[in-house]
């Protein structure tokens, strides 16, 4: 059975543009599904960018700042994303490569 990682993700389609806000115990195999197109939201806004995430100790830690940022205005969740990935890197390469 693989280790869980409780993480909230944010996905995007390009540098501004729609915004998709995720909670996942894998974050690989979730960004994975997104950027495959498999159905949904993502699939029907193109939203295969992963543009922010951030790791939890707990599943229960990563839905509360889920709600948390969803419940925030896009212009907080710009915030987010720029303060730590100011060019809008698809970050897909950190967390494959190991950094989850």
């Amino acid at each position: 059975m693989r280790e869980r990682h409780p993480a909230v993700y944010i996905m995007a389609n390009k540098r501004n543009g729609t915004l998709y806000t995720g909670v996942t115990s894998q974050l690989v195999q979730r960004v994975w599904q997104h950027r495959e197109g498999s159905g949904g939201f993502s699939e029907r806004y193109d939203c295969k960018l992963l543009v922010w995430f951030e790791m939890h100790a707990t599943m229960e830690a990563a839905i509360a700042r889920e709600k948390q940022i969803k419940a925030g205005s896009r212009a907080k969740k710009l915030v987010l994303i720029e303060a730590e990935n100011p060019l809008w890197q698809d970050l897909w390469s950190q967390i494959i490569d190991g950094s989850e």
